[in-house]
């Protein structure tokens, strides 16, 4: 190991390879002309979207080791987000939030169909206030596992979708 460490001191990192292999992905894309990625989506390699990685490291900067803040830093020119930027950061959704934007669009679903026969691939896109903007629900999916699940549902999401007529 101590030859291994003399040829290359970060030879066996204390992070995941999945790390390693994101970073060597931006530093090459970069090295060939490219600009650093800073938006998820914008840069897809090797099915590892850099952007999403990029803005990720700069988002969880306190969760990195010191040695993986100064590669992203010296390296990549990474720096974690300012206080505006990671003020500005949506806030992680709880599960109640995730279930009610489910079953609201289990709702507008049914209450359009009338049944709750949905192809596993459908995708609600559910109504906002403002009824311009909305959301893309996979509800096709979702319907499809909680039906495999309804044993493990609360009363009171059973009976919601019971209202519905959803049929375990």
């Amino acid at each position: 190991m101590d030859a291994l460490d003399a040829i290359d001191p970060g030879w066996c990192p204390a992070w995941g390879i999945d790390w390693q292999r994101s970073f060597t992905l931006t530093l090459a894309h970069v090295r060939a002309g490219g600009t650093l990625p800073v938006r998820a989506g914008g840069i897809i390699v090797q099915g590892e979207d850099l952007g999403a990685w990029t803005r990720a490291q700069r988002a969880g900067w306190e969760k990195l080791t010191p040695v993986q803040q100064w590669l992203l830093d010296s390296v990549l020119g990474i720096e974690p987000l300012t206080p505006e930027e990671a003020a500005a950061q949506p806030t992680r959704r709880t599960q109640a939030d995730r279930w009610a934007t489910h079953l609201a669009a289990t709702r507008q679903y049914h209450a359009r169909e009338g049944h709750l026969h949905v192809p596993r691939k459908h995708i609600e896109e559910l109504a906002g206030e403002d009824r311009e903007s909305g959301t893309s629900v996979r509800l096709g999916g979702w319907l499809e596992n909680t039906r495999r699940r309804a044993s493990k549902l609360t009363p009171e999401r059973r009976t919601a979708l019971d209202e519905l007529g959803m049929h375990r």
